[in-house]
């Protein structure tokens, strides 16, 4: 190469990330060969000359991040992986795209060590990037004293033309320039190629014009030329006041003699002759697969060695630190941990019942009760704090000129809210929260279904619960959405009936490390008198005998969520005096009830009492596993809501007291006849 800097050997080096990823997409008949050929040699400057990580270690905790945002050339980070001396043995990338390997199609974190962040749907990883360096920026501005940087570190993504034509980049592009985040560096995979062919079919836009609007501090260069790369990346790293998109102009396949530049390397093997003439036009041994030289080999090796000594001089820089000041020491392990503070739960409010209270602003109150407590806990919402009641008071807000703040103004951009929470917790130290109405959640589900597959330690706020928010009408009344949330894995959907419910409910969400969504009422419910009825704890086993019937066994069960469970006490009362013994269950969450012992769920909801009636305000999709045969369900079905006053609207979609008291009657009525009939339906199944 003409430049001193880098030699064949360099290039060496790159064919040999090249040629993992063609064989290990050969190999596997699937995969996208194209895009890891095409940036080989500038993920490995960034890697070689810049990344400050140690893969003895993944999860040091001043490493630099990297994303691959274009989670669709994973053979790329895998082969970077593998050769940095990751716990990614040759035989995984061998196994690439296989059942039970540690290699799949798209990146995942938790699965590949080295992973920081699953990704693969476009623009997700891009946002979570911006997440994770402002998780870095706060965390420095909480720990960091003069002379002790022990939070110092960058986050690099690798993006594709398919990001940034994804909306959710170009939400979180604008909320990071807002933000002056200097510690991200972008790196862009220009190769003007995706799957439909090239990106004048569709793309035209001037993309560095676009990012120095944005606030961006942006350079263009030959992305095949490694000095060009380096010199780059150096001048990012020194910009101080903006983040960076570095434009690197690649060529797809680099190096096939017939697919480069074209569609057909993009996402499928090249073909095992192409793979024979690519070893040709590269001067790779055409006989061997899965080649690594041994030079090769060696050169990582002794990186490998840099890579211990960076973490190692930081274990002394952080050991000085612990000895000039412990008990920030002490928090900053505990954050890392993900330990949360001792006591906190001490400061969480307990409501008494009389003034009826929305549990948004039950939320509100416990937030702003813990907040202080917990100085990780973060986030904000939608544009909409004020009325998802998400703020934090006196805690300031998180903002280029002050990174400390807690509350993180995200502006109207609920897809990139989505995705910067989950890189902030992704990154790690920090318990993050986002908010907004929950018909809304809509619009951030790929980032919401990232989380509940990352299982990520965050917690979403969604208010506005049900068509209960009134005049605004249909667009912003949410029917399907419970049901939706609710079949997503990993994800614990939690609907309070009143404030002590809410305050347990974000009790559950901070201790469970997992993601949780919090569905929360515009308007004001009952706050129960917890004298006459079961503790609100009882929330932490997803559902639980708020108010039984008098006598030995209930006639029928009500069992309801959210602003519901009030109409199903009132009901109970009102069937009592027509000599009806109900049963109401507050149950807040499907997934919490679903994991308790099938000894509990029995007694919640015994056999023996058949008739059993569901009382929720959205899609009744579902509740038959808990009904059963004999019983129904008072909910929302085929049709959306409406624009009036929420009492209208109560009264003409029958969710009342009376409604539900008729209901209950019919089911009574019309069980010895149903009966009858499975009784048939099982005796001919017999048959």
């Amino acid at each position: 190469m003409s430049n001193p800097r880098y030699t064949d050997f360099d290039q060496l080096c790159v064919n040999t990330i090249r040629m993992l990823a063609v064989d290990a997409v050969q190999a596997a008949e699937s995969g996208h060969p194209g895009m890891p050929m095409g940036m080989a040699g500038v993920a490995y400057v960034l890697w070689t000359r810049f990344l400050r990580h140690n893969p003895a270690n993944p999860t040091w905790a001043d490493r630099d991040r990297f994303v691959l945002s274009a989670g669709h050339g994973s053979m790329l980070l895998y082969a970077l992986l593998h050769l940095s001396g990751y716990e990614l043995s040759l035989e995984q990338l061998k196994r690439f795209r296989q059942w039970g390997s540690l290699t799949p199609g798209h990146p995942e974190r938790g699965l590949t060590p080295g992973v920081e962040t699953t990704t693969g749907p476009l623009g997700q990883g891009f946002g979570a990037g911006v997440g994770m360096a402002i998780a870095e920026r706060y965390l420095g501005s909480l720990f960091n004293r003069p002379g002790y940087d022990v939070v110092n570190h960058r986050t690099y993504a690798i993006v594709s033309d398919g990001d940034m034509m994804e909306g959710v980049a170009s939400e979180a592009a604008s909320l990071a320039g807002h933000q002056r985040l200097d510690k991200l560096i972008y790196l862009y995979d220009d190769n003007r190629i995706s799957i439909e062919g090239s990106t004048d079919l569709s793309f035209s836009d001037d993309v560095p014009l676009r990012f120095a609007a944005y606030g961006w501090h942006v350079q263009k260069i030959d992305g095949l030329d490694l000095a060009a790369v380096e010199d780059a990346i150096r001048a990012a790293q020194a910009e101080r006041e903006r983040p960076s998109l570095i434009d690197c102009r690649t060529v797809i396949a680099y190096g096939s003699p017939n697919k480069q530049d074209t569609a057909a390397a993009h996402g499928e093997p090249l073909g095992a002759e192409e793979v024979r003439l690519t070893k040709q036009h590269l001067g790779w041994p055409p006989d061997k697969t899965f080649y690594v030289p041994e030079e090769v080999r060696g050169y990582f090796q002794q990186q490998l060695e840099y890579w211990g000594h960076l973490e190692a001089d930081w274990h002394d820089l952080f050991e000085r630190y612990r000895q000039s000041y412990p008990d920030l020491a002490e928090q900053f392990e505990a954050a890392r941990q993900r330990r949360l503070p001792p006591g906190w739960q001490a400061r969480l409010p307990r409501f008494s019942p009389g003034k009826p209270m929305a549990t948004r602003s039950a939320s509100g109150e416990v937030l702003n009760a813990i907040a202080p407590a917990i100085p990780g806990l973060i986030g904000g919402s939608a544009d909409l704090a004020p009325s998802t009641k998400t703020y934090m008071k006196g805690l300031g807000d998180l903002e280029a000129a002050s990174p400390g703040g807690r509350n993180l103004h995200f502006g109207v951009r609920e897809h990139a809210m989505g995705a910067t929470v989950n890189g902030m917790a992704a990154h790690g130290g920090v318990w993050p929260f986002g908010a907004t109405f929950f018909t809304f959640a809509d619009y951030m589900r790929p980032a919401l279904r990232l989380s509940a597959l990352m299982e990520l330690p965050v917690v979403w706020v969604y208010t506005h619960d049900s068509i209960f928010l009134g005049e605004d009408g249909p667009t912003h009344q949410p029917i399907e959405h419970l049901a939706s949330l609710r079949a997503i894995p990993h994800l614990i959907t939690i609907r309070p009936a009143d404030a002590n419910e809410t305050a347990v409910a974000w009790e559950v969400a901070l201790e469970s490390g997992k993601p949780t969504a919090l569905i929360l009422t515009r308007q004001n419910v009952p706050v129960f008198d917890r004298a006459q009825m079961a503790a609100a704890d009882g929330l932490r086993r997803g559902a639980y005998v708020l108010r039984d019937a008098q006598g030995a066994r209930p006639d029928l069960i009500l069992i309801g969520t959210g602003s519901e469970v009030a109409l199903a006490v009132e009901a109970q009362t009102r069937l009592a005096e027509r000599g009806i013994g109900a049963r109401v269950v507050s149950m807040p969450s499907w997934a919490l009830f679903d994991a308790q012992p099938e000894e509990y769920r029995q007694a919640v909801l015994p056999a023996d009492v058949p008739l059993r009636l569901a009382v929720e305000a959205g899609s009744p999709l579902g509740w038959e596993r808990y009904v059963g045969p004999f019983g129904g369900v008072l909910g929302i079905a085929g049709r959306f809501g409406a624009s009036a006053p929420y009492k209208v609207l109560a009264d003409k979609y029958g969710f009342t007291a009376d409604n539900v008291v008729a209901q209950a009657e019919e089911l009574l009525r019309s069980f010895p006849e149903k009966a009858h009939l499975m009784e048939r339906v099982v005796a001919a199944c017999a048959r």
